[in-house]
């Protein structure tokens, strides 16, 4: 075990505190603000805050320390970080000279590529984030049916059309009728309030994935009442399936978000749909100066020829799995740590009733060179290779041992 360290001796301390300085929250990402990976534990010294270099599953910290990930960047990374077909790709983009005055050929040969293997995708816009692709389908749902009210169940990102957040108006906020996780029922209210609403948009993977029924019923609920049904596939597709959670339980909506795995962690999102559907966006607008640059579309070229080529989505299931076998059975053989590993395979979350002690099992793992993620979600890749797997089941006995209640346990 990593022997003890005053966080103000930590060798990574210089990178939080010069964050802490000029960065709100330490991190331009909400998830990745210390605060947010290690809750209580944020000033602990085991716990890295910055990173030097990643292959694989592997990440390195600014100390030197080497960490096998779990969360893979947010679910961003599903091949492995630096995939050798990716960077080449990549690189080949960036020199070639990525943006121009015209869009690069790349926009139109990865569309076709999504066009073939997502079930409602006809035709394809290009954006840069999760966020912003699944504010474009909110917007071609409104621009179709000429309706504001939206009905949701799900996270969309940060955006004001669907956030409760400090300065988003209550105008705007009154627009979203929420409902909870495969309510059947309260789907069905939430669709009779008031006038008919624009869009169902629903993530069809939070806790589990989405029973069937439910996504029957919006689809059936959507058609009852002229409204566009949107699924926010950003974290499902190219992971449980390459063309979604709709290819697996073939509900086909009419718009589709995608973002992260497409393009292995490189910026690269789009909105998919039905040809009619993303008609629309030739009547609103939708547009980005860098929504078509090359090294993003170079990324999702290679990943596609991945999925072409090779199970990607079977092997992010088999190494998730096996991660869950091996976190959750050391969980469940140590009562005191109150944590359960729960949920799919390819993208599984850890629970704890009490979140200080999701605190301490994240702290400890990290003292034990295994990153995990506080709840939601630890994504399997396919660089999660036998190796990697050895080492985080070495690792959890002494995960546990740490955990024991009484003073914390310390090398002499």
């Amino acid at each position: 075990m990593a022997r003890h360290i005053p966080f103000e001796q930590a060798p990574d301390h210089e990178w939080r505190s010069r964050a802490a300085h000029v960065i709100p929250g330490g991190s331009s990402t909400g998830s990745k603000r210390p605060d947010a990976l290690y809750g209580s534990r944020a000033n602990d010294a085991a716990v890295p805050s910055h990173y030097e270099k990643a292959r694989g599953c592997r990440i390195w910290a600014t100390d030197g320390r080497e960490f096998i990930d779990c969360g893979m960047a947010l679910g961003a990374v599903g091949l492995g970080y630096a995939d050798a077909q990716v960077t080449r790709a990549v690189q080949e983009a960036a020199a070639a000279g990525p943006v121009t005055s015209l869009p690069h050929r790349l926009e139109v040969e990865v569309a076709e590529q999504l066009v073939n293997v997502i079930p409602s995708a006809e035709q394809v816009r290009f954006l840069r984030t999760g966020a912003e692709a699944t504010s474009a389908a909110v917007r071609l749902a409104r621009t179709i049916t000429g309706r504001l009210r939206v009905v949701a169940s799900g996270y969309f990102g940060w955006l004001d059309w669907n956030s409760d957040a400090p300065g988003v108006p209550q105008s705007t906020r009154d627009l979203v009728t929420w409902v909870p996780f495969a309510d059947i029922a309260a789907l069905e209210t939430a669709m009779s309030l008031g006038e008919p609403p624009a869009a169902i948009i629903i993530e069809p993977l939070v806790h589990d994935i989405a029973p069937l029924a439910w996504l029957e019923a919006a689809r059936r609920l959507a058609d009852a009442h002229g409204a566009v049904l949107i699924f926010d596939e950003v974290k499902t597709c190219f992971r449980v399936r390459t063309g979604g959670v709709q290819a697996l339980l073939g509900v086909t909506p009419d718009i589709t978000a995608i973002g992260k795995a497409l393009a292995n962690g490189y910026p690269l999102a789009a909105v998919v749909g039905r040809a009619d559907a993303m008609d629309a966006a030739t009547r609103t607008w939708i547009s980005s100066t860098a929504a078509v640059e090359a090294t993003g579309l170079a990324a999702a070229a290679a990943v596609l020829a991945w999925h072409e080529g090779f199970d990607v989505c079977d092997r992010m299931a088999t190494a998730g799995g096996v991660l869950q076998e091996i976190v959750g059975s050391a969980l469940a053989e140590a009562p005191w740590v109150g944590v359960k590993a729960e949920g799919p395979p390819m993208m599984w979350r850890l629970t704890a009733d009490v979140p200080e002690q999701l605190d301490a099992l994240v702290a400890a793992a990290a003292r034990e060179g295994v990153l995990l993620k506080r709840g939601a979600y630890q994504f399997g890749a396919v660089a999660h290779d036998d190796d990697a797997l050895d080492a985080v089941a070495r690792a959890m006995p002494a995960v546990m041992e740490s955990l024991l209640p009484g003073p914390r346990r310390v090398d002499d």
